[in-house]
């Protein structure tokens, strides 16, 4: 038998493999008729060229289609075709929603995958075991249900090493400063440092924060807050042994599921915002952590000198690990028993006025940070508009194709974010995330909408 040569044989195969003709009468009484006609021909022995094509589905008359089988060659007439049928108008719609969906795509299965990828064992060690801890705590009022019931969680730790929780109290009342004190004779890893409260003279969180630093005993310091408790008994362990591959530690917070739609939402809302950073990291781009649950060392807190944009009342988690923060020095705890689990102190209102204050320092973060989380969210929203653009005034053959893109494009995004979620500890991710999907788009606008206005608290 003659073997020609690859691009004789695809262009014969492309002639003579395969015509279908389709015909349907789109009446109520006539059924739908099909036929298919097969021309064999004769194949290279050769198989190792392999060609792909395509089916395209034109609408030509009102009730006739058409299949056309194509290759790579025959691009051009496919063009012509759809410009034939649908107009520059809907040839540059479809070109927008398929760029749009590939963007998507690209986050959700690249970007994002690094996450659910990432492997903190793969890092060189640094340290041979888990070193000694300090746990900074600031508190700012007289918090007795605090005392009681969530700082028993953090001095009760499972933790190989020795630790201690240092509680920097701002504050001017003798009774619960004594309240704290009696604490010290249940629990000796419990140290209390007390900053006077002076109206005159406001202290913030990062000046509470350098106090409990420099009055610690350990090298390795993990800064949380009162709002939070950690998910396990093996929360200082696990951050015990991210210490082992670095001396940055990021760890994930999320908020305590509390049943209802508004709780969900804002669960996911912070489980995605997390997903931005967390990703960026796992690329070896920190740039921020939370502040519920972030470690580092003091020799890098004194060695920067300290926090950065000391005219802010924020910045600690995010402006100060990017000055500190190396390609080489960043080790990630993504295991859900080294998660914190924040308390909400509210709803959707409260929830915005939390990303609106510690967003204030949002225009200080790198351009790539800050393009990297506008692309994935502007592209989501204009894929959106486009989409119902298409469904609402094109062709059924063309709202077809954009509900395949739309299916496949939300499978893609709840296969990653329950993966992620699984990593961090959450739970009830993918059975609802239809809703949020869809409000995410509508909360980000909320925010940067009130975001116009400087929130000043954030300020000195």
């Amino acid at each position: 038998m003659v073997c020609y040569s690859p691009a004789r044989t695809r262009e014969r195969i492309i002639r003579t493999k395969l015509l279908i003709f389709m015909e349907y009468r789109l009446t109520k009484r006539l059924k739908k008729v099909f036929q298919q006609q097969l021309l064999t021909t004769r194949e290279c022995k050769d198989q190792k060229e392999s060609k792909v094509f395509f089916v395209l589905l034109c609408h030509l008359q009102r009730n006739e289609y058409i299949c056309i089988l194509f290759g790579k060659e025959n691009f051009m007439q496919y063009i012509d075709l759809f410009l034939q049928h649908y107009g520059w108008q809907g040839t540059a719609l479809a070109a927008i929603i398929i760029v749009l969906f590939l963007v998507q795509i690209f986050y959700h299965v690249v970007i994002y995958g690094r996450v659910a990828r990432f492997r903190n064992a793969r890092r060189r060690k640094k340290l041979d075991t888990e070193p000694p801890i300090s746990v900074i705590v600031p508190i700012f009022s007289e918090d007795y249900t605090y005392i009681d019931e969530r700082l028993p969680l953090l001095l009760g730790q499972n933790y190989a090493a020795t630790f201690e929780v240092v509680l920097v109290y701002v504050g001017s009342d003798s009774d619960f400063y004594e309240e704290l004190t009696r604490k010290r004779l249940l629990y000796p890893n419990l140290a209390i440092t007390k900053i006077e409260y002076n109206p005159r003279f406001p202290i913030s969180t990062k000046m509470a924060i350098n106090v409990g630093i420099k009055s610690a005993r350990n090298e390795h310091v993990i800064i949380t807050t009162t709002s939070a408790v950690p998910a396990s008994e093996q929360w200082l362990a696990m951050m015990g042994k991210a210490f082992m591959r670095g001396d940055i530690v990021l760890g994930y917070s999320g908020l305590e599921q509390t049943g209802g739609v508004t709780n969900y939402l804002m669960r996911m809302s912070r489980l995605l915002l997390s997903t931005y950073w967390l990703a960026q990291a796992a690329g070896g781009h920190t740039y921020r952590g939370s502040r519920h649950n972030l470690g580092f060392t003091k020799s890098l807190y004194f060695g920067a000198k300290g926090f950065t944009h000391l005219n802010m009342n924020i910045g600690e988690e995010d402006l100060f690990i990017q000055k500190i923060a190396t390609k080489n020095n960043v080790s990630i705890a993504l295991i859900g028993k080294g998660s914190m689990i924040e308390h909400p102190w509210g709803g959707l209102k409260w929830w915005i006025s939390e990303l609106r204050h510690y967003g204030e320092a949002y225009r200080f973060y790198p351009h790539s940070a800050r393009n990297a989380v506008e692309w994935e969210l502007g592209s989501q929203i204009l894929f959106f508009l486009t989409s119902l653009i298409a469904l609402i005034f094109m062709p059924l053959e063309f709202k077809a194709g954009v509900l395949i893109l739309i299916l496949i494009r939300y499978i893609a995004v709840v296969s990653r974010m329950h993966s992620i979620a699984k990593r961090v500890g959450e739970k009830g991710v993918a059975l609802r995330y239809f809703m949020f999907d869809l409000f995410n788009p509508w909360l980000m606008l909320i925010l940067r909408m009130v975001s116009l206005r400087k929130d000043l608290t954030a300020w000195k």
